[in-house]
């Protein structure tokens, strides 16, 4: 390879590089439907069903698990990041429960959650039909 070829393939590299770089930003994944979650903390897992609808940069849903029932959430979604939370009374105790992660496909969300600070664990999610 010559230095003019080098030179040349670079450049167009260097051209090509920000569209790679913007196509995954640039695809909206809309979560509307019903995902089936699974939960592991140090304290045991869970299995919750979770039902997102979105509309644009908001979401808003109904979380239904055996350890914290039937709950209202609200959240947002930025680029390929999402986050929701909800208020739960735990033993007298009430407490924000939140979980922030990343899209990782149209069918699949990973990330983790907080409860209150009284702990935490992680999450994955994938869409039912």
């Amino acid at each position: 390879m010559t230095l003019r070829t080098v030179r040349a393939a670079l450049i167009a590299l260097a051209f090509a590089a920000p569209t790679f770089a913007q196509a995954p930003a640039d695809k909206k994944v809309d979560l509307t439907g019903k995902w089936a979650f699974a939960v592991v903390t140090d304290n045991g897992t869970g299995t919750p069903t979770v039902t997102f609808k979105q509309m644009g940069d908001s979401i808003t849903g109904h979380y239904s698990s055996q350890t914290l029932g039937e709950q209202d959430f609200k959240g947002t979604v930025k680029g390929n990041q999402l986050a929701f939370s909800m208020s739960v009374s735990m033993q007298g105790q009430a407490l924000t429960i939140t979980y922030t992660g990343a899209i990782e496909s149209k069918d699949s969300l990973k990330g983790t959650v907080d409860f209150g600070g009284f702990g935490g664990g992680t999450f994955t999610g994938k869409r039912q039909p």
